[in-house]
């Protein structure tokens, strides 16, 4: 019914609304020039007709090793002050999929992904800045943990049993 594609002038935003204006802005005013100036990748969820149901961005990032867990800190390389990380920078769905799974599903193709390209490009999580309470309880329900810095993340072995498990 729907499709994930990479986000180009074909697809159509201008009735895209999630219910939050910086990400309904963000969508129909900068990914474009984002993705033009290699800052983010920018997927999108589109109908048949083009109309983007949704949309997620994902970039290069790291972790400072003070943020992460001590259990997690604790087995990595000492040389590694920042490790390698994806950012999930946005996500989002289109207010007419509210309630329906969509959030989560979307979510799991944006970890796929992330999982598929830490095996070309290190990355040892996936973090997102959660933009309200809302949104943290949201990613917080798919196993993400708070940092101390506000921003959560999900570690890459555990997408991989996600993976695995949706295979």
């Amino acid at each position: 019914m729907y499709k994930i594609a990479v986000l180009d002038s074909t697809h159509r935003r201008e009735e895209f609304s999630c219910g939050n204006e910086i990400l309904d802005n963000y969508l129909k005013k900068q990914a474009s020039q984002d993705v033009k100036r290699q800052l983010s990748a920018c997927f999108v969820m589109v109908d048949e007709q083009n109309n983007v149901k949704g949309y997620y961005t994902l970039s290069s990032a790291s972790i400072p090793r003070e943020n992460l867990p001590l259990s997690i800190a604790k087995k990595l390389p000492r040389n590694y002050e920042n490790p390698p990380a994806t950012l999930l920078g946005r996500l989002a769905i289109d207010k007419s999929l509210a309630g329906q799974g969509a959030g989560g599903s979307f979510l799991a193709k944006a970890l796929e992904r992330s999982f598929h390209q830490s095996k070309i490009i290190g990355s040892m999580a996936v973090i997102v800045d959660p933009i309200d309470e809302n949104a943290t309880k949201f990613y917080g329900k798919f196993g993400f943990l708070q940092l101390d810095s506000g921003k959560m993340f999900l570690e890459m072995k555990q997408i991989a049993k996600l993976v695995e498990s949706n295979k």
